[in-house]
């Protein structure tokens, strides 16, 4: 399979199965009213309206915040597929896929609820990591997925970059 198309199948998968997971919790069950819900002694399901970036910085309560963000995730979105396209790395594309597809999730619900639905709540003790989404740990294994490609050798046209040219 052409790296692009590994790209597009990791954007389309992200973008279906988060909002899938989002719309199926939030208007398919009652998680609102009987929150949280415990999935094991370390996570569980909760609502959690995220008006920001990451770990909730840059918090937007007026449609001007709200509207750039919208903004900044389909350009970031739009300039990650095209570099998907340009590569001939099926990790780097599908890593591109992932994060594309994961700020298209977030983007559909800012533009829509003005924020963006988190729900997975993890946790050990006193210790309590971020609440998250699919997009949310898409765009992290998108980033993980970058970080790999750029230290591991590919075979890119028969040729490990570790071996010298013939």
């Amino acid at each position: 399979m052409k790296p692009v198309h590994l790209g597009l199948f990791a954007l389309v998968a992200t973008l279906v199965l988060d909002q899938l997971s989002k719309l199926s919790l939030y208007f398919g069950t009652d998680l609102v009213l009987t929150q949280p819900w415990r999935l094991g002694p370390y996570a569980e399901f909760v609502v959690v309206w995220n008006r920001g970036v990451s770990y909730g910085l840059f918090q937007q309560e007026r449609g001007v915040g709200r509207w750039l963000l919208v903004a900044l995730s389909l350009a970031a979105a739009v300039g990650l597929s095209v570099w998907m396209t340009r590569t001939g790395s099926r990790l780097l594309a599908t890593a591109l896929g992932l994060i594309a597809g994961g700020a298209l999730g977030n983007a559909v619900d800012r533009a829509a609820y003005g924020a963006v639905f988190d729900f997975v709540h993890l946790h050990a003790g006193a210790w309590s990591w971020y609440v998250f989404n699919v997009a949310d740990a898409a765009i992290v294994a998108g980033v993980v997925g970058l970080i790999l490609d750029s230290v591991l050798p590919e075979r890119r046209d028969g040729q490990s970059s570790e071996s010298p040219p013939a």
